[in-house]
């Protein structure tokens, strides 16, 4: 077996090198407390996507989403931005206040309200504006290490990640990840781990996470032995299957002892997912209803009934849930194929971006007043 480097995110120590993707709506931090506890608190375990408009004007629901627990070391924040000075500011508060240890810049989100503002995926392609962008946050973050993630590029017309990954190095930023996908492609065809190669030679400097269609942790070893990347960052693979971050651990470890876990096992796992969710948001009947998200993904291939997969997908309460649960046939062993892919798989050919946005890639003009959102977590 090829062993693997630590992952060193400036002090900070990742071993194994592996890093759970921000997920608006997923990695809050009852989702990161599984991750973690099956990991055995090995890895790295970003937040959900912060905006720092939002940080810096305190939004409630922001400041909610930068709680972490005492067990989380180091604490990592991911955050969203397209004005420089607002992201300086954003970052000067978390270092002020000891918010966080590690700081996570977001140019790889490429939902359409995101990129129409000229944010996440869309930013890179402005030269100018991406570097204003690193230099206020590296400038302003003092001992904290700040890295970004990023994808290859709007579409294969307007490939970015080259151009983006020597600006982040010349700039100062600890460690690039690399979704090797464009923001056209969503989460469509297959990730382009060639491109997270490449990026690797361009900057060897620093190191580079590979992200994209690690389904498994035999998938997560083959992606660093292809591409040379430095650490891998998982994000769909886990969803409705935090036990995955245990199996990294085990792979990369050596050990093979992957998890297949029977329905029982899983149902329990989701009333405790639902119960973490319902103390975090400090009521039961919402943390339930947050937890509705996650059935299908926990029951995939599973021998559950539509009519049952609905009735679980509006429950209410932790009884209602473990009642329902209790009426599935717990002894069934963990399904053939239920370890590939999950999430979105769907492309989407057309990136909506701010007008005229593609006409220059120095004229950062087009970025308007209210471009930053003004809510956090997607």
């Amino acid at each position: 077996m090829t062993a693997f480097s630590p992952l060193a995110i400036g002090p900070h120590i990742v071993q194994p090198p592996v890093v759970l993707a921000p997920m608006a709506g997923i990695t809050n931090a009852p989702f990161r407390t599984l991750c973690r506890e099956f990991s055995g608190g090995k890895g790295l375990f970003v937040s959900e996507m912060i905006t720092t408009r939002a940080l810096v004007e305190r939004n409630e629901k922001t400041m909610q989403l930068i709680h972490f627990d005492e067990t989380e070391k180091p604490r990592s924040i991911q955050l969203y931005g397209v004005d420089p000075i607002t992201v300086g500011k954003a970052v000067r508060m978390i270092v002020d206040e000891d918010l966080a240890d590690h700081i996570d810049l977001n140019f790889g989100c490429p939902v359409p309200k995101v990129t129409r503002k000229g944010g996440g995926s869309a930013l890179p392609f402005k030269r100018p504006l991406l570097r204003a962008i690193l230099n206020e946050a590296v400038g302003n973050a003092g001992d904290l290490p700040v890295t970004m993630k990023m994808r290859k590029g709007i579409d294969d017309d307007h490939i970015t990640y080259l151009d983006a990954g020597r600006i982040a190095v010349e700039e100062g930023v600890t460690a690039i990840a690399l979704h090797g996908r464009t923001a056209a492609q969503h989460y469509g065809g297959t990730a382009d781990w060639d491109a997270i190669a490449r990026l690797k030679e361009h900057v060897p400097e620093i190191p580079v996470l590979g992200n994209g269609d690690i389904w498994s942790a035999d998938d997560a070893l083959r992606m660093m032995r292809e591409t040379g990347c430095d650490g891998v960052v998982v994000g769909r693979g886990c969803l409705g299957r935090p036990w995955l971050f245990g199996d990294l651990v085990a792979g990369f470890e050596g050990t093979g002892d992957y998890a297949t876990p029977g329905l029982r096992t899983v149902a329990d796992v989701m009333v405790r997912h639902a119960t973490l969710l319902g103390e975090w948001i400090g009521d039961e009947t919402r943390g339930v209803i947050d937890f509705r998200k996650h059935v299908a993904w926990y029951l995939k291939g599973f021998a559950v009934g539509s009519e049952m997969r609905k009735r679980l997908a509006i429950t209410s309460s932790l009884d209602e849930l473990r009642a329902q649960l209790s009426e599935l046939d717990l002894d069934q062993s963990w399904p053939a194929g239920a370890d590939g892919p999950r999430g979105r798989t769907s492309g989407n050919n057309r990136v909506v971006l701010p007008e005229g946005w593609l006409k220059d890639p120095y004229d950062c003009a087009a970025i308007s007043a209210d471009a930053e959102l003004d809510t956090s977590g997607g």
